[in-house]
């Protein structure tokens, strides 16, 4: 089961962090440090396998990480998840970022958070693995994109109702409507 997955710059400034299991917030940033402490002090010839930090399970656990440019992608998972399985489900991962932003960069994983989890959602849940065909996550996404869409356009429609009645002009309508005469006050028996 995967129990973290955590992205993170060479500098060590989280870009992503999804638990699947409860950790304090506090612990959380402090197995955010410890692992980009053990994953960034690793030479690039070396595996993408190490045992996890003391915080996080120790040999119990294992962090299986790729280095892609700015970004460390690191999956935290227990001893019954395929070392292989995880570093191709890190590239489904990337790969499908890469797709949904065009030649994705970290700022794409600050200013599109939102799209960046939903994708993650995609792939997996409850720690558990959902999806690993990017032509079906990709095929999932593009409906969201859609129905964010025709979300949009039902949103716009009380402004473009407001926008509607102000081109009417009331003000002037009224002005312009005819009243018959009334009879005045005088004329009038009681």
């Amino acid at each position: 089961m995967i129990k973290a997955i955590l992205v993170f710059n060479n500098h060590g400034k989280p870009r992503l962090s999804k638990f699947y299991q409860f950790y304090p917030e506090d612990l959380q940033h402090q197995i955010i440090r410890e692992t980009f402490h053990l994953v960034s002090k690793r030479d690039d010839s070396v595996c993408n396998f190490l045992e996890g930090g003391t915080l996080i399970g120790g040999s119990d656990y294992k962090l299986i990480y790729r280095h892609y440019a700015t970004l460390y992608f690191v999956f935290c998972v227990d001893s019954s998840e395929s070392e292989l399985g995880i570093l191709d489900l890190i590239q489904v991962f990337v790969e499908t970022l890469d797709k949904c932003f065009e030649n994705v960069c970290e700022l794409d994983l600050i200013f599109h958070v939102d799209k960046v989890h939903y994708i993650l959602s995609e792939l997996v849940m409850g720690g558990m693995v959902l999806e690993t065909n990017m032509t079906e996550i990709i095929t999932r996404i593009e409906e969201q994109n859609k129905l964010e869409k025709q979300e949009a356009g039902i949103s716009a429609a009380p402004a473009r109702a407001v926008s509607a009645v102000k081109e009417m002009n009331i003000p002037q309508k009224i002005k312009d409507i005819k009243l018959p005469d009334l009879p005045s006050l005088g004329n009038l028996k009681f």
